[in-house]
């Protein structure tokens, strides 16, 4: 292929609408790649997210997350000093700190359009999702990253830009905003309008999908995906005025996947803390304290499901820390790149890790994508943070 002229964008929207990583080995003759099934551990990693303190997190004299730090502390190994390293000035925000836990690598990210404030970002290196999906028999809805509709760039952080990996080995997400899609691209079909209206909700539909040019705005979502979103407009209806909203719909969409996907890896990526950006305290603990009821949500269903029970590794974390000068107009921000925004903790139970332990010695957040590799016996040849030899029994 003659790729002189072309821009990379471009030249990646030929190559990924040809056949989203190039062709198959079939297509060279070479005989189809036979994965064997999965049957380790499920894994749930929980982004603590939006950025927390650990003083109103893991800090019993101050917590907002009681459930999280006096009752589910207990039941696994508590990295009480995990940090965000300052190595290159790694940036602590949402965005890069979600694509450290998946990857296991520092990186200087930046908006794949250098929008200012743009966060769509490319990893180049795997993610869990794409190691676990090129070791195993794993379908692509049975790998999870569940978002808030708010942060579409979100969307896309569910495979990298690796030559080895990519999209043919890419998780699936459910958020509103790809509720909506389905629901627009049905509506259509379903031929509700006609003329002029037809054509502006076909032009909506375009933009909605043509968020992610490196799939070449092909993001139809597989059949068990489309099921699970026509199930959910049954229940809640069309007119988004039922269903939850901020982290509690999160919580609800990682219910219904449980039940209705039966994901072996999945992430839901809390955020509510966040909206303290708007200069009121009470956003940021109050966020903490609905994670905080959302996560026992999670951990009761997953007990009570025989397919997860005894079977589930929990994983819960934050993105990133947050500041603690309090001279600032709006507190708790995170963009500052201060010492605390670095200082998080990671919450790892289930089979295999060690109960009632706490880790009080600096460990990374790239360690993580390791440990879950360890745990789910596959190899995690690009992460760069050793795996947490204290969570594995």
């Amino acid at each position: 292929m003659n790729t002189a002229g072309l821009s990379r964008r471009n030249f990646l929207r030929g190559s990924l609408g040809a056949g989203l990583t190039g062709p198959p080995p079939a297509a060279f003759g070479a005989s189809p790649i036979i994965r064997p099934g999965y049957s380790g551990p499920n894994v749930v990693v929980v982004r603590f997210g939006g950025g927390v303190r650990r003083r109103e997190t893991i800090d019993e004299r101050h917590t907002y997350a009681p459930y999280l730090c006096k009752e589910l502390s207990k039941r696994g190994t508590l990295f009480n000093r995990m940090s965000i390293d300052h190595f290159e000035d790694i940036n602590t925000s949402h965005g890069e700190g979600t694509l450290y836990i998946l990857t296991g690598k520092y990186e200087k990210f930046k908006d794949v359009d250098n929008a200012i404030f743009g966060a769509r970002f490319e990893a180049k290196v795997p993610t869990v999702f794409e190691y676990l999906r090129k070791s195993y028999d794993v379908p692509e809805h049975q790998t999870l990253i569940i978002n808030g509709e708010d942060r579409t760039s979100e969307e896309f952080y569910s495979f990298s830009n690796h030559h080895l990996f990519g999209a043919s080995f890419k998780s699936e997400a459910l958020s509103l905003y790809r509720y909506k899609a389905w629901l627009l691209d049905w509506q259509i079909r379903d031929g509700l309008w006609d003329g002029k209206e037809l054509k502006n909700k076909q032009e909506e539909l375009k933009k909605m999908t043509s968020l992610d040019y490196r799939t070449a705005g092909r993001v139809e979502q597989n059949e068990k995906i489309q099921d699970f979103w026509a199930r959910w407009k049954h229940h809640y209806g069309k007119d988004g005025l039922v269903n939850p909203r901020g982290d509690r719909l999160l919580t609800e969409l990682t219910l219904w996947s449980l039940k209705h996907l039966q994901p072996r890896l999945l992430m839901v990526n809390f955020n509510d803390p966040d909206y303290v950006h708007w200069g009121n305290k009470t956003h940021y603990t109050r966020g903490i304290s609905i994670i905080d009821q959302g996560l026992k949500q999670l951990v009761n269903a997953v007990d009570a499901d025989p397919f997860y029970r005894d079977n589930t590794i929990f994983v819960v974390l934050p993105d990133c820390g947050r500041d603690s000068n309090p001279l600032v107009a709006v507190p708790y921000q995170h963009h500052f790149n201060s010492k605390s925004s670095h200082e998080i903790w990671a919450l790892m139970f289930g089979p295999g890790v060690p109960k009632n332990t706490v880790v009080d010695r600096k460990v990374d957040q790239i360690s993580v994508a390791a440990t879950i590799g360890r745990h789910m016996n596959m190899p995690t040849k690009f992460t760069e943070g050793p795996a947490l030899a204290e969570a594995i029994a």
